[in-house]
């Protein structure tokens, strides 16, 4: 558990009529899947505002590293905004991270939300703020990726303050990946590559104590082998409390040895509980968790319950 003077930034709850603001800090996005993700926020009562470069785009980048700061530090900035929800994922967060307005998120902390590349963002929200934040699907919303089952899940970290609980589903690729036992802890990580890309960074969290969070996308066995090695070898694996594996899409590739097989072997001597097929990643009926809350993780029931983001 994190000390008390560590303890988790937890922003105001989401209510309807509160103001959120849809920024793009990654890749670019497709206004086709961010008018249904309007549509899903509209229908919570909530009144989504694109950021004024939410659709730009420069190369791989939703627009130049001075734009996608600026709409991040004007929303943090804006007291109308009550919650920062990103369109998307990609790449490009870990490229501004440093210039976010760090004073202006202590002093009015907003829900943040997004996964994948966005883990970067809240990684530094995390170690500038101690901002605790919701890894769930972004606004650029897909139905057939991420039906009903998916939004009750985004709309019940954003707009409650219950605590949230993900069951181990067998029919995810890492269902398998199993070490008995019960582990409580704050909840940090998100996707494996964002995480051993702030390795030598400020912003890698100390993990002693904590429940390490994982997912990644069409990163073969092999990759998450090497990931997962190297941090191992950089002992920031050392004292974790357990580890919660979520979805490990389109990781498969022409060798024998599974992701899930990489998985248990790496992850299966570190002597704390692991619990793998949490729908919490990039596959179908994506789950939301918060992080940076505290966690119980449980290997033997299969559950993993986590504090609200919110308040």
């Amino acid at each position: 558990m994190i000390s008390e003077d560590t303890a988790a930034v937890r922003p105001p709850v989401l209510r309807p009529g509160d103001t959120v603001a849809l920024v793009s800090p990654s890749g670019p996005t497709s206004p086709e899947r961010v008018a249904r993700g309007v549509e899903l926020l509209t229908g919570w009562g909530l009144r989504p505002v694109l950021a004024a470069n939410a659709y730009a785009r420069h190369g791989y980048l939703a627009g130049t590293d001075e734009l996608r700061a600026a709409d991040l530090n004007a929303a943090f900035t804006d007291p109308q905004v009550r919650g920062v929800i990103c369109t998307r994922g990609g790449y490009g967060a870990q490229r501004i991270v440093d210039a976010i307005d760090m004073a202006a998120v202590r002093r009015d902390p907003k829900v943040v939300a997004g996964f994948s590349d966005i883990t970067a963002l809240q990684l530094a929200l995390w170690r500038g703020a101690r901002l605790a934040g919701v890894h769930g699907p972004g606004a650029a919303w897909r139905d057939e990726r991420t039906p009903l089952r998916s939004a009750e899940s985004l709309h019940a970290a954003l707009m409650t303050t219950e605590p949230v609980t993900v069951t181990a589903a067998p029919e995810e690729d890492t269902f398998g990946v199993r070490v008995a036992g019960r582990a409580t802890g704050t909840l940090l990580g998100g996707n494996l590559c964002m995480i051993v890309a702030s390795v030598g960074t400020p912003d890698l969290p100390d993990l002693t104590g904590a429940v390490l969070l994982i997912e990644d996308v069409q990163e073969p066995p092999y990759k998450v082998d090497r990931m997962l090695t190297q941090l191992r070898r950089a002992g920031v694996l050392d004292g974790l409390a357990g580890v919660a594996v979520g979805q490990f899409t389109g990781c498969a590739d022409g060798w024998d040895t599974t992701v899930a097989d990489v998985l248990g072997e790496r992850l299966g001597d570190l002597g704390v509980p692991v619990l793998g097929g949490l729908p919490i990643g990039h596959g179908p009926g994506q789950l939301t968790v918060p992080v940076g809350t505290e966690a119980h993780l449980d290997a033997d029931e299969g559950t993993l319950t986590v504090t609200s983001a919110v308040r």
